[in-house]
């Protein structure tokens, strides 16, 4: 008896899904017919015109010898000697971006001075001469409110140059 009052009520609920559309698809035609078509004129595309590059008197700016004189002519002229030196060792405060590096303290003993660098949450002691943040930045010099380096970093032409940064005491304020 349950079994045939879910028929019979499944039955009834399909029946009304077959009711007359008919008002709704004059509906539909009366809006279709209301609405003006867009009639939007698209530009024909441009024609493109192939350049070909006929001047073999000149390096083809594409081709991998273009590439060889200009490495040539960087290895040939004259800088100014300033190059990070590659092959000493790496200070630990050389792996973290000097953004992230932040002074929380000095110590002075004496007349040598250190600066208490944070990182995260370890702390470590840095003096002139150590090196920090990952272009090459030495320390320079060590007041109580900051630390200055000088960093060295590539121009646009490769180039190495010297930047001045400096990290200053963060009081009162912990991550």
């Amino acid at each position: 008896m349950k079994h045939l009052v879910v028929v019979a009520a499944a039955a009834a609920a399909l029946a009304g899904c077959a009711q007359d559309q008919s008002e709704l698809r004059a509906w539909m035609e009366q809006v279709r017919a209301s609405t003006p078509p867009v009639e939007e004129r698209i530009d024909p595309p441009k024609r493109f015109e192939p350049f070909r590059y006929d001047n073999v008197a000149q390096i083809d700016p594409f081709s991998a010898e273009k590439l060889a004189v200009v490495f040539e002519t960087l290895q040939t002229r004259p800088g100014a000697g300033l190059k990070p030196d590659l092959n000493r060792r790496r200070e630990v405060l050389e792996g973290y971006p000097l953004d992230t590096i932040r002074m929380v303290g000095h110590l002075e003993n004496g007349r040598q001075k250190h600066a208490l660098l944070q990182v995260d949450a370890v702390v470590y002691q840095a003096r002139v001469g150590n090196y920090a943040g990952q272009n090459f930045g030495v320390i320079t010099r060590i007041s109580e409110t900051e630390v200055l380096l000088r960093e060295l970093v590539q121009d646009a032409a490769g180039d190495w140059v010297e930047r001045q940064s400096a990290l200053r005491l963060q009081e009162g304020s912990s991550k």
